[in-house]
C-alpha cells in the first residue's frame, strides 16, 4: 500500500471516530449539577427591602421564590413560621426548570428581635429541610 492510501485511511478512521463521538455525547449528554433555587423577595419584588420593623397590626408582604434544577419534576413542602409557630405549610409540585412565586402576608405581634423562618423540603423527606432562610422582625 502506498504511503498517501495509508494517511487517507487513517485520516477517515479518525473522522468517523470523531463524528461517533459527537453523536454519542448529544444522543447522552451529561447531566449537569442538580439543585433547587430557594428565595425571598421584598415589597418591590427584589431581594431587599423585606418588611422587617413593622408597628404592632401592621401586615408585613414578601414573595417565596422556587425554582427547579432538579432535572425532573419535584414535589416540595413549604413551611414558614414566625417564632416557631407555624403560618404555612404547602406542598408544591414544580416541573423540572420552572419557577413558582408564592406571595405571603403576616401580621406579628410586638417583640424584637423575631425570627420568621423558611423551610424547603424536598418530598418524600419530610423529617430534613432541603433549603432554608430566615429574616428577624421587629415589632413595635
Amino acid at each position: 500500500m502506498n504511503f498517501d492510501i495509508k494517511i487517507s485511511l487513517i485520516l477517515i478512521i479518525i473522522i468517523i471516530a470523531a463524528f461517533v463521538a459527537t453523536v454519542y455525547m448529544i444522543v447522552n449528554p451529561h447531566p449537569g449539577e442538580k439543585f433547587t433555587e430557594f428565595y425571598i423577595l421584598g415589597t418591590d419584588g427584589k431581594a431587599g427591602n423585606y418588611p422587617t420593623n413593622l408597628t404592632a397590626g401592621q401586615t408585613g408582604n414578601l414573595t417565596v421564590g422556587i425554582v427547579n434544577h432538579e432535572q425532573s419534576t419535584v414535589n416540595y413542602n413549604l413551611v414558614i413560621k414566625l417564632n416557631n409557630k407555624r403560618l404555612k405549610n404547602e406542598n408544591i409540585t414544580i416541573p423540572y426548570n420552572e419557577k413558582k412565586e408564592i406571595p405571603f402576608s403576616f401580621t406579628a405581634s410586638a417583640g424584637a428581635n423575631q425570627k420568621l423562618d423558611f423551610f424547603l423540603y424536598k418530598l418524600p423527606n419530610n423529617n430534613t429541610v432541603y433549603r432554608s432562610l430566615n429574616l428577624n422582625v421587629n415589632v413595635n
